[in-house]
């Protein structure tokens, strides 16, 4: 491949990378360590020079991918073999009953979260609903209700930005009592729900809530935080993910529920109510 040629393809893959990354060319800059007017020309088109070595390799470690295939000299982009060293497990809980989850939420303050809970979300929980949950376990009950509070404090936290997006079926199999539920009183159940419902009035649009039809859809549970790291949750342990391409993936099935939500977020606290009134 001829140098023109080469320096074309280069600019085309960088830019389908700014762009699903969802990148400002400053902000792409910065990410790659260039002063916007280097990045500038780099992508000019009247440029057919091809960038410094450690240009590239800065570009191939922020966007995970390989050097060759940004100079053309594969159509391999080489994200597998770092996408599979990049998924690992950790368990949910360590040695002193805290969450994995509480520490990436920590870590990622300011950042887009995307949540899709495995039952309920976990920071609209009432004391009834937790005792339920911990089967008699005091132990148990303490750290739900310390994973209940820490949640809905990253929640209020003024530059929260969180999407939550769950099946519909979720909530009204809870307001009748079945699966898992069985057992919970009517009133217990009645509360929790305007409970949610007024969680959501205060949060709301910080913290916003969709329901999908989960007969035609489906989203594991997982929490999405920003495009740095994903988290699907598989009970004693989470597939933790940092390969950003698996995590785009994620982001964009995520997005589709949304757009195919029944209930959307300014509607979700009156649906919830609702549900409770036929209770």
């Amino acid at each position: 491949m001829d140098k023109r040629r080469a320096a074309a393809v280069f600019r085309d893959r960088l830019a389908a990378l700014q762009a699903g990354a969802g990148l400002t060319q400053t902000a792409l800059a910065q990410a790659i360590g260039l002063d916007r007017s280097a990045l500038s020309q780099l992508m000019s088109g009247a440029n057919t020079r091809l960038p410094r070595a450690e240009t590239v390799l800065g570009i191939a470690r922020r966007f995970q991918v390989s050097s060759d295939w940004l100079l053309g000299l594969s159509d391999d982009r080489g994200t597998l073999t770092q996408a599979l060293n990049a998924v690992e497990t950790e368990a949910a809980l360590d040695d002193q009953g805290r969450t994995a989850m509480e520490r990436w939420h920590a870590e990622v303050a300011g950042q887009k979260v995307r949540y899709v809970p495995a039952q309920l979300p976990d920071l609209m929980r009432t004391e009834a609903v937790i005792t339920f949950q911990a089967r008699a376990s005091d132990q148990e009950r303490q750290r739900l209700q310390s994973q209940t509070r820490t949640r809905l404090h990253f929640s209020r936290m003024p530059e929260s930005d969180i999407e939550t997006c769950m099946p519909l079926q979720t909530l009204e199999l809870f307001a009748a009592g079945q699966g898992v539920w069985q057992g919970l009183p009517a009133q217990a159940r009645a509360e929790q729900l305007d409970h949610i419902a007024t969680t959501l009035d205060e949060l709301y649009p910080a913290f916003r809530l969709y329901l999908f039809d989960g007969r035609s859809r489906f989203a594991p549970p997982m929490t999405l935080f920003g495009y740095t790291r994903a988290a699907i949750y598989a009970g004693d342990f989470y597939l933790h993910i940092r390969a950003r391409a698996l995590i785009h993936d994620l982001a964009r099935g995520f997005d589709s529920q949304i757009r195919h939500a029944e209930v959307h977020a300014h509607q979700a606290a009156d649906w919830v109510r609702a549900l409770c009134d036929r209770l």
